[in-house]
């Protein structure tokens, strides 16, 4: 399997690139491509908005990848999402699009517009602890679909997973993708409890993900401490706003931004 890298948001690090590479080359069944446009750098971002979308359209024309991993979050997908999906090449519908966090704006718009998507841990997790877990999680299904990677509480039905803050985001775009009979899974990192419920006021409002089968909640971590204390968890927070908009709580998921991340294949 040829596995192309690209990064629509952030730049890669070069050691996360040479780590991958040797990662792969030891395991011995697939091949990975790592863009040189992931090593630029325009301020925040991997290259220009014009740079991040060429690459990432070069890719999704190549008939020779069979898959394309996004190199790290951060932020920026969403600037190049639309234009990405502007009239798709044809060999874009024959491969996987593996990623989380920011990538989620790519996975809305690609999902909706019918490509295979999956939520998923990324190369620049080799620079965490215990990163390589995570990676060969990722690789082992990416390469042979193992079972074992996935998020243990699918049930087969549709599902779809994202970090809280880009899919409030994306709610009311063109990137917003048919929720309705799915699972929801959710997760978030460093935001305030105030903020959660906040953004979860947003989402719950929304009459499409009201029409989910259930929504669930991944891990949110590093919670900045907050003065005076909101006085509830994430999840009394989000069972709270679920109850408010009657939509089903379906309890905790083993998705987050951390080297425990699973797999979740966008379904419907």
């Amino acid at each position: 399997m040829r596995i192309a890298v690209v990064a629509p948001s952030c730049t890669l690090s070069r050691t996360a690139a040479e780590r991958l590479e040797q990662f792969v080359q030891a395991r011995g069944d697939c091949e990975v491509a790592v863009h040189p446009q992931c090593f630029e750098v325009d301020g925040h971002f991997a290259g220009t908005d014009e740079q991040r979308l060429e690459a990432l359209r070069e890719v999704m024309a190549d008939p020779a990848v069979e898959a394309v991993w996004f190199a790290r979050g951060g932020y920026g997908s969403n600037r190049i999402a639309e234009a990405a999906l502007a009239d798709p090449p044809a060999a874009a519908s024959s491969k996987v699009y593996l990623g989380y966090s920011d990538a989620g704006f790519l996975h809305g718009g690609f999902h909706k517009a019918g490509l295979q998507v999956a939520w998923g841990p990324m190369p620049q997790d080799l620079m965490r602890e215990g990163g390589q877990a995570a990676v060969t999680r990722a690789l082992n299904w990416l390469v042979r679909r193992d079972p074992a990677s996935l998020e243990p509480g699918l049930d087969g039905g549709p599902a779809l997973a994202f970090n809280l803050t880009v899919f409030a985001a994306l709610l009311g775009t063109v990137l917003e993708p048919d929720l309705k009979g799915a699972d929801l899974l959710i997760e978030d990192v460093s935001e305030h409890h105030y903020r959660i419920d906040r953004t979860m006021f947003h989402v719950t409002a929304s009459a499409n993900v009201r029409s989910v089968a259930r929504l669930r909640l991944g891990r949110v971590g590093d919670i900045p401490r907050n003065d005076p204390d909101f006085g509830r968890d994430e999840e009394a927070i989000v069972e709270e706003w679920c109850q408010r908009s009657g939509i089903v709580y379906g309890g905790r998921a083993d998705i987050g931004h951390d080297v425990l991340n699973r797999i979740v294949p966008f379904t419907r």
